[in-house]
């Protein structure tokens, strides 16, 4: 009896054993079908990124194209989609006729026959308010408040316009006639949206640490999922940049993404872009017209760390120290930084920024010049883009980070797209383009 039961327990060991044996061996062998798909997986994702960096894929036709033949003028997929997901370029000479004047935003609107016409507040009310903003744009928190004519300068006291009639159009100009006078004493101040603000910060090379809430319009633009350029958030939709960003290989719109929100960048995953336009007179060889306007594929949700910066009015005077900022090299054919950077930098008058010992007749008058002539605070390669932004009742807009001589050299302070120069091009890729 006691024979037998001992045999039984060493089967039942043997069993276990046995079992214990069988588990060890699944889990070995599952551990080692999960490696080899994870190597797989991963090897087939740099493989895919590889190809991806030297051909495009055309989906129409099933074949691969040299990356250096997309965006060239030809077609090479049978559809022609190596040609339609392209840079697009935009060209504009008239004037867009509506604007804002001043640090007060006093709304002007351009008469055909009559000229540009300051907007009486008589009759006007949260509809044309409303209409006004979309036809600059923009749909976010669109307001308007009323300003004494005598507070205003005296260029905007010689014309005005008035609502007179209920068009149902959808331009605000068929809503006006040009009048001498304005009855109720004041014109109307607009704001289309909750651009500019920031708190916890009062009013590169040569710059500091800094951190995105800080400065929440700067955005990554991003080739291949690598940093190349900086752009600024104009609306939850629209990004604006420099055009230099976007030539040779880079014009083809699927390799590129949008970066918001980060003060330091790695490996967060960017919005795509549904369309690049450049300006149409955009010179390589003079970089005159150096800017670009991007439209995201889906709107951003505005917060914190995302918000959009104001575009500048016009006649804005300009009486204190701008700040760009950027993710550039930190010194001239030096390393990247960690996290974004800011400087701050005075405007340089044009009249001494054109002097043949600084950069004489290569300054045009879409650009402006910023920094130090001594040098030793600048933009620099990878700042490319970004935006020069000045503190008037919001930040605004002033500049994007253009050209130079080297970066941070003495005597050649930076070069910047005067955006005040450009506000009919961009309004008018705004509204083409809702």
């Amino acid at each position: 009896m006691a024979l037998k039961l001992r045999r039984r327990r060493e089967l039942s060991t043997l069993q276990t054993v046995e079992s214990r044996a069988r588990m060890r061996l699944t889990i070995i062998t599952v551990c080692c079908v999960i490696v080899i798909l994870a190597t797989l997986i991963v090897g087939l994702y740099f493989t895919v990124r590889m190809v991806n960096t030297k051909f495009f894929f055309c989906s129409g036709s099933l074949k691969f194209v040299p990356i250096e033949k997309v965006c060239d003028g030809m077609t090479d997929c049978a559809g022609g989609e190596d040609e339609t997901i392209c840079v697009s370029k935009l060209r504009t000479n008239d004037t867009y006729p509506v604007r804002l004047v001043g640090d007060r935003l006093v709304l002007q609107v351009f008469i055909n026959e009559c000229g540009w016409r300051t907007v009486c507040a008589d009759n006007w009310r949260t509809k044309h308010t409303r209409l006004t903003c979309q036809q600059l744009g923009y749909t976010l928190s669109p307001r308007s408040t009323r300003i004494p004519v005598k507070g205003l300068l005296s260029s905007l006291q010689n014309a005005y316009s008035t609502v007179s009639t209920d068009s149902t159009h959808t331009d605000i100009q068929s809503f006006l006639t040009a009048s001498d006078k304005c009855f109720s004493g004041a014109v109307v101040s607009l704001s289309c949206s909750d651009c500019g603000e920031v708190l916890g910060e009062d009013r590169i090379v040569g710059g500091v640490d800094t951190e995105i809430q800080h400065w929440p319009w700067q955005v990554s633009l991003q080739w291949n999922h690598q940093h190349l350029c900086g752009g600024a958030l104009l609306s939850t939709n629209w990004i604006i940049s420099a055009a230099h960003c976007f030539t040779g290989r880079t014009r083809e719109l699927s390799r590129w993404t949008v970066v918001l929100g980060q003060t330091q960048l790695g490996t967060s995953k960017g919005v795509t872009v549904e369309m690049i336009v450049v300006h149409k007179d955009y010179s390589h060889l003079s970089t005159d017209f150096d800017i670009a306007m991007l439209k995201l594929t889906w709107p951003v949700t505005i917060g914190e760390s995302i918000l959009p910066v104001c575009l500048p009015p016009h006649q804005l005077s300009v009486k204190e120290m701008l700040v760009v900022t950027g993710w550039g090299l930190l010194k001239e054919k030096g390393e990247l930084p960690l996290v974004l950077q800011k400087a701050s930098v005075p405007l340089i008058d044009r009249s001494e920024c054109s002097k043949p010992s600084v950069y004489g007749s290569l300054i045009t008058p879409r650009m402006l010049c910023a920094g130090f002539l001594e040098g030793n605070v600048d933009a620099c390669q990878g700042d490319s883009g970004g935006p020069l932004v000045y503190l008037s009742s919001r930040w605004q807009l002033l500049g994007i980070v253009s050209w130079g001589v080297g970066c941070a050299r003495e005597g050649k302070p930076g070069v910047y797209t005067d955006v005040s120069q450009l506000l009919n091009w961009i309004y008018t890729v705004m509204e083409m383009h809702p």
